[in-house]
């Protein structure tokens, strides 16, 4: 919604400088902000190595206006919004859980569970719009009788007559070949959620008795989605302060890590990520896989001949090449293994691609 500390947040984590205001859709374009990912393992591979490059994994955030009650309906900045949120992996979203005469309320007071069933509703409704064409033309292709088209019409009808009961298609109980029948649509109200439950400083002090947290953390359990605790004011103070001094504020604060580390490690555990790494005197890089990919595809992000003439993986776990404190020291340990095209890549995988075009 607008006036939930978004923007803020969103200035806090990237340094970008959006412009953050009181008073609703301050927040025209989106805002985009492309941040590196914290890796202490790539730093450390960059002591090793002295690298000509240092390449960190990458990850976009981007700030749209806040949505109202009717934006399914063109109300507020409306439609237009929704295809920003439709071009996203995931919706983190923001939901004000502090009270404060001065910045106002679009709803007139604090209420998340409220704030978060308006916003939900509207990107049910526009879900539903969007799966109501779909089937009228599915249904339309399959009036020759294809099988195929019939299943597919029958899968989007039960899917909103969910949506119908105002539920989200994420809770959708399905199975996995309806849900990518589902997602072929690019819904919104599919994809997955982070909350970030933004308190005021004495709120998030000590935010696991703070009510209007603990109503956010209630809906996210309910739903499989996952909770951040923030405090947007906080993290701009961080963000503004020079780096040798965050760590000792955050100490104060009692944190070990600052927000935007928290909401990166939050978004690769609900996207299902992981990063191995490359390294060299040319150059030290993490790349970005889903968890499950094999040793060729991994490869592939790299380049398509490095996956199209995949030979094999040499590969070493981060934890035992930090031990051993070099790559020779490590293969004079038997540490350094060879694997094939149906090794399974592990999160900091230290990797050297063998192959031949």
């Amino acid at each position: 919604m607008p006036n939930v500390g978004k923007s803020t947040l969103f200035n806090a984590i990237t340094n970008a400088g959006a412009e953050s205001a009181n008073y609703p859709f301050c927040t025209i374009e989106p805002n985009v902000g492309v941040v590196a990912v914290p890796d202490e393992r790539l730093d450390f591979l960059a002591e090793l190595y002295s690298p000509k490059k240092y390449t960190p994994a990458t990850i976009e955030f981007v700030d749209i206006a806040g949505l109202v009650k009717g934006a399914s309906k063109g109300e507020g900045l409306g439609n237009k919004f929704l295809e920003n949120i439709r071009r996203t992996d995931a919706v983190i979203h923001v939901v004000r859980c502090f009270d404060d005469p001065d910045i106002v309320h679009v709803e007139g007071g604090c209420d998340p569970a409220r704030d978060i069933e308006i916003i939900d509703l509207e990107l049910i409704m526009a879900d539903m719009e969007v799966l109501e064409r779909r089937i009228e033309r599915v249904k339309k292709a399959a009036k020759g009788g294809d099988k195929k088209l019939l299943r597919e019409a029958e899968t989007l009808e039960s899917l909103l007559a969910h949506l119908n009961e105002g539920k989200s298609a994420r809770s959708w109980d399905a199975t996995e070949d309806e849900f990518a029948v589902a997602a072929e649509s690019d819904l919104l109200s599919l994809k997955p959620v982070i909350y970030a439950a933004n308190m005021d400083e004495s709120g998030f002090t000590n935010y696991e008795s703070n009510g209007y947290y603990r109503t956010v953390k209630a809906i996210a359990d309910g739903e499989g989605a996952l909770v951040l605790p923030i405090c947007a004011k906080i993290e701009q103070e961080i963000r503004e302060l020079p780096a040798e001094d965050r760590e000792m504020f955050l100490e104060e604060l009692g944190m070990t890590e600052a927000g935007l580390e928290r909401l990166i490690k939050c978004s690769y555990s609900l996207l299902g990520l992981i990063s191995f790494l490359t390294c060299g005197p040319d150059e030290c890089r993490a790349w970005t896989i889903k968890r499950g990919t094999k040793a060729p595809q991994a490869a592939g992000k790299i380049h398509s001949d490095f996956e199209r003439g995949f030979i094999r993986a040499e590969i070493v776990a981060f934890d035992d090449l930090k031990s051993c404190g070099s790559m020779a020291a490590a293969k004079e340990k038997g540490l350094v293994r060879s694997e094939g095209k149906d090794y399974v890549m592990k999160d900091g995988d230290v990797t050297l691609f063998r192959f031949n075009v």
